[in-house]
């Protein structure tokens, strides 16, 4: 089957739409003063960062309501629909929420690796990053039992990266905007898989603009499904990212929003609610 071919197919079981549903895991592997960073994360609801180098007791704790309660909404939510989400976890925090990961890998999703923290690696050098690429894969394989083959930067790579995640086993990488279905990208050393990630549908726009609320958030959801819905049932499929974040879409504000539009995407027929990795397999 050539590309052309391909990207007129349908996805398995006949479906015309592949829904990626991303549940970002950074809680714990921020940048943070006790973990030797020079600065601690900035407080995401408030886009606010302190002048001074200092601990940000607050905003620890923070993050920390991702893991202690903002998870828990998420898996539950999950498990009560029977649907599989990829978990695009920074492995340091996989590490700190022994819970978390167990839950993870009972309930069958996907973890694909954010990262050994949740730190820009853009700066890095060659061998800087491709410690960064070994350090995470390992401690992932320790925490779930499994080696992650997914691929997710924190905002921005290098042009190192793709062909590094080749050279250490990496299937697949999500950064990448372009297109609505995976491609292959084709690097010296090989091929690898993208499969592209989405930051319109983002939860995270609801803290990067203060004005947008969840009722925007899942109009614009709903809007962006039933378009490449309806590409998919009149010709080529289609795919659409769901990204989520546990402080976020985990506060009791937020999650019945993403209950909405999991009730809307499940009274359509043709939906293949799929893991990342599983999306990167259909790939010739």
């Amino acid at each position: 089957m050539n590309d052309s071919d391909w990207r007129r197919a349908p996805w398995p079981g006949g479906a015309r739409i592949a829904l990626s549903l991303v549940v970002n895991v950074e809680e714990g592997a921020e940048a943070r003063i006790d973990d030797g960073d020079p600065w601690p994360e900035p407080v995401d609801e408030l886009s606010a960062s302190p002048r001074r180098a200092i601990r940000n007791y607050g905003n620890e704790s923070n993050y920390a309501y991702g893991i202690k309660a903002g998870a828990p909404r998420v898996m539950r939510l999950l498990e009560e629909r029977r649907l599989k989400a990829t978990f695009t976890a920074a492995a340091v925090a996989l590490e700190r929420a022994s819970t978390l990961a167990t839950q993870i890998v009972a309930g069958g999703h996907e973890v694909c690796a954010h990262g050994h923290r949740w730190i820009h690696q853009f700066r890095m050098d060659e061998a800087q990053e491709r410690a960064f690429i070994q350090d995470a894969a390992a401690s992932i394989e320790r925490t779930t039992g499994t080696r992650p083959i997914g691929w997710l930067s924190r905002y921005l790579l290098t042009p190192n990266t793709r062909r590094l995640l080749i050279e250490e086993g990496f299937t697949y990488h999500m950064d990448d905007y372009s297109d609505d279905l995976p491609f292959r990208h084709e690097e010296p050393g090989g091929r690898i898989a993208v499969v592209p990630y989405a930051i319109d549908t983002n939860d995270m726009k609801m803290w990067t603009d203060p004005a947008y609320t969840p009722a925007h958030w899942l109009d614009y959801a709903r809007e962006s499904f039933d378009r490449l819905y309806k590409e998919g049932m009149e010709g080529a499929p289609k795919m659409m990212s769901l990204g989520l974040h546990l402080r976020i879409i985990g506060r009791p504000g937020r999650i019945g929003y993403f209950e909405r539009f999991l009730d809307h995407i499940q009274a359509h027929e043709g939906v293949w609610v799929a893991l990342r990795r599983d999306i990167a397999d259909c790939l010739p």
